[in-house]
């Protein structure tokens, strides 16, 4: 079997090649920089802006696995993130088509949700958040993923092509988990929690609608999307305080992470397993990403939802891989529950 991969060279892309490639599948990768080389499979320079390059590459191939894109707003103009990500994912996806490819895996975002790169807050109504939940995007990032999701819908409808879109958080490197520099951000995170935690409620609930105040006035301000004026920016600078962080940054994630090795396992279960439809999936650890009660990271800073409507236990990710593990057979193979056991995996 040939897969063609769509960025393959990338951060995600180097890992899921790599694991295709020590399964015996025949990759073909194509991506925008030139002179790139990946042992064991074939590089073509292509832009998937460019349609019939696209569908020259796709030829001969019986699965395409899409992860070309810009992936974030403060990479590019607005403009230029909404063309390539969601004219691009219709250029691979009427490609396959045309040369009859029934099976499509793409890589989505959890921001198709509208979470960390929108201008207001998170539009919660219950946790853990499923493929259910309506969304709430705000920003052209967010916005292509969504659209990219209905693009699979399109082709499922028009041309009987099976694809999942998955809904990938932050991608830690492999080994990331095992570091010294994440075990002092999850102590940094329990130590803030636990000192909130323990004051009076009433001084706790102000807390954090002074630093939701805060936070929301930060957005309108469009701090994660592209400045012409500092083009080279990748990470706006943040105020020096942990509470306006956690806030700001983990609390927009929804304390929602994955290993790369999962990422790449995720999409070959996209590849193999039996389903039909076009289908978002979220895919993540199934823990929060600092170990922490995730009751208690609702109750803190979702204050709007009630005990009802929050039905996590222990340090449950806020987000749930109930789907995933449903259609694809998806399972975290490289958790942190994992990886912090003796003998953890390398």
């Amino acid at each position: 079997m040939r897969v063609l991969i769509t960025g393959g060279a990338g951060h995600i892309g180097k890992a899921t090649t790599e694991r295709l490639l020590q399964r015996g599948w025949d990759v073909r990768v194509i991506g925008i920089d030139t002179g790139t080389q990946i042992e064991g499979a074939e590089y073509i320079q292509c832009n998937i802006l460019n349609y019939d390059d696209v569908l020259k590459h796709t030829r001969g191939c019986d699965a395409v696995i899409h992860l070309a894109a810009i992936r974030s707003p403060i990479m590019a103009a607005g403009h230029e993130v909404f063309q390539v990500n969601a004219a691009g994912t219709f250029n691979v996806f009427e490609a396959a088509a045309a040369v009859g490819i029934r099976r499509v895996v793409q890589a989505s975002s959890i921001n198709a949700l509208g979470c960390f790169y929108g201008l207001g807050d998170i539009q919660a109504e219950y946790f853990p958040i499923d493929e259910a939940h309506p969304t709430n995007t705000t920003d052209p990032y967010s916005f292509s993923k969504q659209v990219v999701e209905d693009i699979g819908d399109y082709y499922w409808r028009r041309d009987g092509i099976s694809s999942v879109a998955l809904r990938f958080p932050g991608v830690y490197l492999r080994g990331f988990a095992l570091t010294e520099a994440y075990q002092q951000r999850r102590e940094s995170a329990h130590r803030l929690l636990d000192e909130l935690v323990s004051q009076p409620e009433d001084v706790q609930k102000a807390r954090i609608a002074e630093v939701r105040q805060r936070a929301l006035e930060y957005r309108k301000t469009r701090p994660f999307e592209f400045n012409p004026e500092v083009p080279e920016t990748r990470w706006p600078n943040l105020p020096d305080d942990p509470l306006f962080r956690t806030f700001t940054v983990d609390r927009f994630n929804l304390w929602a992470f994955i290993d790369e090795r999962d990422a790449a396992q995720s999409l070959e279960k996209g590849l193999t397993a039996d389903y039909e439809g076009a289908h978002a999936l979220f895919i993540n650890d199934h823990l929060n990403s600092i170990g922490y009660d995730s009751r208690t990271l609702v109750r803190l800073f979702f204050p709007e939802i009630s005990e009802a409507q929050n039905h996590l236990t222990g340090t449950e990710s806020l987000v749930s891989i109930e789907k995933a593990r449903k259609l694809i057979s998806f399972e975290p193979e490289y958790s942190i529950e994992k990886l912090e056991q003796p003998g953890a995996l390398s």
